[in-house]
This record gives structure tokens, C-alpha cells and sequence, in this order.
């Protein structure tokens, strides 16, 4: 993290780190932190990106990924997201109780506005996750109905098996690098 953090304030101005608020268990707000992997203004250069690039901006209404996504720092901001590594701050949410290991993702609030009521109303009933179904299933690739589908899944059959089985998939996941970007 520390080699990674120093790369990250050598390409781009601004923090080593990237804070945003997300929905976790029971509702409440949890910081889920992760190592900086685009430019500081990445709204504004998403906006422009998708003036010019109308197809690009469903596409993100499906998955909220793109392939070339403009807000990407070169080079650190594809190695870190690729490995998964833009993540390890999120330890930190482990160890304090506000994550676990496995579980849904926490996502962003307009991510979460996709989804309907009562999937959201589910969500909220079990801590989110460092990695989860969807991740070792679709990664980026998923489309929000996907998404919706795999967590449902795991957060309606539970059990410390099918956590054992993600944690083990999660590594052969990163390896591979297959769906992220």
C-alpha cells in the first residue's frame, strides 16, 4: 500500500486516499476508503466523457463500470483496480465491524438507486462485503440485474460454507483478473 500510495501522489494531485459515505448494515453510513485510482475532478471528466460518448453513458446505467473510463488515473489507477488492491484500506471496516470479509458490496448511493425498495430493504440486513457472490461471479461484467440476482442469492443462503467458497473463488478472481476494470 505504501509503494502503491506513493506512485498514486507522484500521478495526480490531491490524496493518497479515496473516502466515500455508503449504506451499510441496518441503513447506517459507513466510510468505505480505498486507495486512490482516478483523477480528483472524475465527475466532471465522466460528464464530458459521456458527451462524447453517448453509447458509453447507458452502458454505465447497466453496470456503472466502463472500459475506458476517463476518470482513471494512467497506469497505477488499471493496476489497482485490476488486482483489487484499491480495497485493502477497507480492512480497516473488518476490523471495526462496520464490513465483513464477504457480503454484498457497500455501493454508492446512486448505485443503491437503481435497485428497488425491497432489494435495498435486504441489503441492509447483513454487513456488506469486502468481496461477495457477484464479485467472484460477474465482477464487472454484471449488469445490475445481475447484481441484484447474486446478492439476493448469497444474502437468502447464507451459510460459513458458501463464505468459504467465496473467499476461496475471490483469490483465484484477483489472479485472473477476469471482468475488472
Amino acid at each position: 500500500m505504501f509503494l502503491a500510495g506513493l506512485w498514486i501522489y507522484a500521478s495526480s494531485r490531491g490524496p493518497v486516499f479515496y473516502r466515500q459515505m455508503r449504506e451499510g448494515m441496518d441503513g447506517r453510513r459507513i466510510a468505505v476508503w480505498k486507495l486512490r485510482t482516478m483523477y480528483v475532478d472524475g465527475d466532471r471528466l465522466l460528464e464530458e466523457w459521456f458527451d462524447g460518448h453517448p453509447e458509453d453513458r447507458e452502458r454505465w446505467r447497466r453496470y456503472f463500470k466502463l472500459r475506458r473510463d476517463p476518470r482513471v488515473l494512467p497506469w497505477i489507477g488499471p493496476l489497482l483496480r485490476r488486482t483489487s488492491l484499491d480495497e485493502l484500506p477497507q480492512l480497516w471496516s473488518v476490523l471495526r465491524g462496520e464490513m465483513s470479509l464477504v457480503g454484498p458490496r457497500p455501493l454508492p448511493d446512486y448505485h443503491l438507486q437503481r435497485f428497488p425498495d425491497e432489494f435495498r430493504m435486504l441489503r441492509i440486513r447483513v454487513l456488506p462485503g469486502l468481496t461477495g457472490l457477484w464479485q467472484i461471479s460477474a465482477r464487472s461484467d454484471g449488469d445490475v440485474n445481475v447484481q441484484e440476482a447474486l446478492d439476493t442469492y448469497y444474502i437468502r443462503n447464507w451459510s460459513p460454507w458458501l463464505d468459504l467458497y467465496i473467499l476461496a473463488r475471490t483469490v483465484t478472481a484477483v489472479l485472473m483478473a477476469r471482468g475488472a476494470y
